[in-house]
């Protein structure tokens, strides 16, 4: 049975909708929400006669609004049922072939990639952008460093957070994958030493394969960071570069406090190792009140770190973009390495971009409440379903970080294809093999569906930890994010 959705919600959430005609507000209301996912596919929107007395409209406006949703792909009407969501193309417009290799049946619930649909407002941005663009169409388009608003924006988000920042230390690339490329392209050479944590995010540490580095992990553990483990381990390779994820950690959820920078800084300093900090889920805190308490930023204790931030995991990952923020002595040299690989992100998005971070206090906490709704369900149903999986419910970012009792994660994710869940295993975060015991969950899916993933995972786990099951290694997915 299609799940329903109530007059008075849909009134919530299309607010003050534009009333120049009211029927066509309405139904362009309507059609975003359906498109970001606020209401989602197959639900039965109310009646006429119930959303007309919640939005105190005539009849005609709700009439002629649900014909244009039907006449543009957004809903249907099934005859004596009632009128029904959709969007052009189906669900699987949204999935590249890369990522969810196969046809895969509708109602695979694709886990893999730890990254949320667009937030609302996102739309609205574009069209303002729209009309900031006819002023850059004079000159060539190229801005290897970035679009001077979007790069006063980024700074001025560095200066609030105390790292003073002039624009001219920003540049805007095509992701913060792309920033990773350029500053190992940037900063090391073939056979020097590169230390990253082990898990970490996978396709970070292969850029920096790309450019010939040596990669030499340093364990994260399900409790954190240690420390101790580490500086050691920069005091007996001497690397070059130390890749790390201080805030939200991919995908282990932690977050380094203030006084574990500092003492980190000081392990940095003394074998004169620059870090790169990739900030990715910096602006994703979820607990009460820590939007507003973050610890500063690794480059506040240690001022030569090169940051990677992105725009993906707090605004949405079509933009494709992501900055890079490095001490003014080092922009030429990442410019230069930049241009081999691309001549700057796309000024339209960049226009996008700085208008979303100029109403971030706007877009940022509704955002964060999408993220907290998700993070609670499936952190609910992985408790009631698999109770014998142990996890920390991080204070932010994008996932659960699981522990399974056995060495299975590569078989689980295998099986728990088979009944509709897609997954990514601990060994693809792993630097040098190993971490079978582990899975991560992204809790980046509608509650409903996170619920009935928990279901499908235990279904499988149940197979799975009775059976044993194969294991060939890595599965054939693209992981993104």
């Amino acid at each position: 049975m299609s799940p329903l959705i109530s007059a008075q919600r849909v009134a919530t959430l299309v607010g003050d909708f534009p009333r120049s005609p009211a029927y066509i507000g309405l139904a362009e209301s309507l059609r975003v929400l359906i498109g970001d996912g606020r209401i989602g596919l197959d639900v039965r929107l109310p009646s006429e006669r119930e959303l007309t007395a919640a939005l105190d409209v005539s009849r005609a406006t709700v009439t002629r609004a649900y014909d244009v949703l039907r006449e543009s792909g957004y809903a249907e009407a099934r005859r004596g049922s009632g009128t029904f969501t959709r969007v052009p193309g189906g669900r699987r417009r949204a999935h590249d072939q890369a990522l969810m290799p196969g046809r895969g049946g509708e109602d695979v619930i694709d886990l893999n990639c730890a990254a949320h649909s667009a937030p609302p407002g996102l739309v609205e941005a574009y069209q303002r952008a729209t009309d900031e663009l006819p002023a850059y169409l004079g000159g060539p388009g190229y801005f290897p460093l970035g679009v001077p608003v979007l790069q006063a924006r980024i700074a001025a988000a560095y200066d609030a957070r105390g790292v003073p920042t002039v624009p001219e230390q920003i540049m805007v690339t095509a992701g913060a994958l792309a920033g990773a490329s350029i500053v190992a392209q940037a900063f090391t050479a073939p056979g020097e030493r590169v230390v990253v944590e082990s898990p970490t995010y996978p396709n970070a540490t292969q850029a920096v394969r790309h450019a010939g580095a040596r990669l030499v992990p340093a364990t994260v553990d399900p409790d954190g960071w240690d420390l101790d483990a580490l500086a050691a381990t920069l005091r007996q390779t001497s690397p070059r570069l130390a890749y790390l994820i201080p805030d939200f950690q991919n995908p282990t959820g932690h977050l380094m406090s203030d006084a574990q920078r500092e003492e980190l800084a000081t392990a940095l300093s003394r074998t004169r190792t620059v870090a790169v900090a990739d900030e990715a889920h910096q602006a994703l805190a979820l607990r009460p009140g820590l939007a507003d308490d973050m610890p500063r930023p690794l480059a506040f204790h240690a001022p030569d770190t090169i940051t990677i931030g992105s725009a993906s995991k707090s605004y949405w990952g079509g933009l494709r973009l992501g900055w890079v923020r490095a001490p003014l002595s080092e922009m030429e040299r990442l410019l230069q390495a930049r241009i081999g690989l691309d001549l700057g992100a796309p000024v339209f998005e960049q226009l996008v971009l700085a208008d979303l971070m100029a109403r971030a206090d706007e877009v940022l906490p509704v955002h964060r409440e999408r993220l907290v709704a998700g993070r609670d369900a499936l952190v609910a149903a992985v408790t009631e379903h698999l109770p014998d999986w142990r996890f920390r419910v991080p204070d932010g970012g994008l996932a659960l970080w699981c522990e399974l009792p056995a060495p299975l994660g590569t078989a689980l994710t295998e099986e728990a294809s088979r009944h509709g869940v897609v997954v990514a295993p601990g060994p693809v975060f792993a630097v040098e093999g190993g971490l079978d015991r582990f899975v991560r969950i992204p809790w980046t899916a509608s509650a409903d569906q996170l619920v009935e993933a928990a279901r499908r995972l235990a279904a499988a786990w149940g197979v799975v930890a009775a059976h044993g099951g194969p294991r060939h290694g890595r599965p054939n997915r693209v992981l993104v994010a």
